[in-house]
């Protein structure tokens, strides 16, 4: 029986992959800035971007091309975690700084932006990026090395299943913590009451 060929493509074949905006100075907080900013802190533990508190500043002159849209990618360089976070709604006029990296999807006919969200975390991707990291204290992925990640790509359908089962197995992860700490609690209570004779 033949072995079923694997098809796989280099994320820049995928992609396009941008540098953040860097910004000369400290960033200028405006509370009726036209120009939202998305930073390393506005990237969650469940690999989403959280636009809720995004800063707001003043700045003009910025290029269409630097605007983050639904769908984009924010790769973390720097740090011990080198996953994503994707934009799941539309975050209006806003900027990726950097050190992040976005990533914006330019074949979705072959690659769902979750999946590629899903797929950088896994443990194939992370031992690649983790090979091309650079510095001993702060690690580093270049962007070089972010773009010659070698991607599986299954059917669409298929990645679109593998997101949802990603996203059930989390929730479920959640919920057993949840529950795991309730016990907690309830044993600790339990153990005190017999500490004090009741």
């Amino acid at each position: 029986m033949a072995l079923q060929q694997i098809n796989t493509n280099k994320l820049k074949q995928l992609a396009e992959i941008q540098t953040g905006y860097s910004f000369r100075s400290r960033l200028e907080v405006s509370k009726d800035g036209g120009l939202a900013v998305i930073q390393m802190k506005d990237l969650m533990g469940n690999n989403t971007v959280n636009c809720d508190d995004l800063v707001k500043i003043n700045m003009e002159n910025i290029r269409e091309h630097h605007f983050a849209k639904k769908g984009d990618l924010m790769f973390r360089t720097r740090g011990h975690v080198t996953t994503s976070a994707v934009l799941l709604e539309d975050p209006g006029k806003a900027v990726v700084s950097a050190p992040l990296l976005r990533i914006r999807v330019m074949k979705p006919e072959k690659i769902l932006p979750r999946y590629l969200n899903w797929y950088i975390s896994q443990r194939d991707a992370q031992i690649f990026l983790n090979s091309r990291s650079k510095g001993s204290v702060q690690k580093m992925v270049s962007k070089q090395a972010i773009e010659d990640l070698e991607v599986v790509l299954p059917s669409l359908g298929k990645q679109k299943k593998l997101v949802e089962l990603a996203m059930l197995s989390a929730r479920e992860q959640t919920l057993l913590l949840g529950l795991a700490d309730k016990r907690e609690q309830y044993i600790s209570g339990v153990l005190m009451q017999y500490a004090k004779g009741e």
